[in-house]
């Protein structure tokens, strides 16, 4: 495969800001290196690689390491995009493929999320309740946004983030990129709260956006 053209590698018209701009950049590199070196990886290989990464992020904040923490969930989110890069350029791109992804960014996304809430709450450094109510609503906030994706995306027959203007700045690379950011200054409950507001705003916005459209394609309602 050393022979694949470097123009194959591609990112995807639904990437996220951070994606787009500083995800791809290393991502790319890497999936040109293992196709240009012939490295005996799947694309299922390297997402349960970034899977394996993102739950040392997560028990990395659970034992009060957070710089480690928040070091290796951005390295999962980068590598997390070498998967489908890799599917795409060698044509094994597959429904099976993505489900599995899906599913393993999901455990890493709730995992990380419960992780920083638990660290927050046995640190002391804030009240239980407060910890509680806003570590749920980063844990709900984010399953919002994945749901929405999916559901619009199957009622749709398009991807959500790409109808109306609403960009998409709630993707998972953003969210992903804000743990990092705020946990690697030691900004935890403002990581959280970040993530819930952003989740929550893009949802009930796109929300709006989706009905609309489903609504001019006669939808009912």
């Amino acid at each position: 495969m050393s022979g694949t053209p470097k123009a194959l590698v591609r990112g995807k018209s639904t990437d996220g800001p951070i994606s787009k701009y500083l995800n791809r950049r290393l991502s790319m590199r890497l999936t040109e290196l293992i196709i240009k070196y012939g490295v005996p990886l799947t694309p299922n290989q390297v997402s349960l690689i970034s899977f394996l990464i993102g739950i040392a992020s997560a028990t990395s904040y659970v034992i009060g390491n957070y710089l480690l923490g928040a070091v290796l969930i951005q390295l999962s989110s980068i590598i997390d995009g070498v998967d489908g890069e890799l599917a795409r350029a060698l044509g094994k791109a597959s429904a099976l493929g993505g489900f599995v992804d899906a599913l393993l960014d999901r455990f890493v996304d709730l995992s990380v999320i419960a992780a920083i809430t638990y660290s927050l709450i046995t640190s002391g450094t804030v009240p239980v309740a407060l910890a509680y109510v806003v570590g749920t609503a980063a844990l709900t906030g984010d399953l919002l946004v994945s749901y929405l994706h999916a559901r619009g995306e199957a009622s749709l027959k398009t991807h959500p983030a790409l109808i109306g203007s609403i960009p998409n700045l709630a993707s998972r690379d953003v969210r992903l990129f804000i743990i990092f950011l705020l946990t690697l200054l030691n900004l935890k409950l403002l990581a959280l709260i970040t993530v819930a507001t952003l989740a929550y705003t893009y949802v009930l916005s796109k929300l709006v956006e989706v009905y609309l459209r489903l609504k001019s394609l006669g939808g009912g309602g």
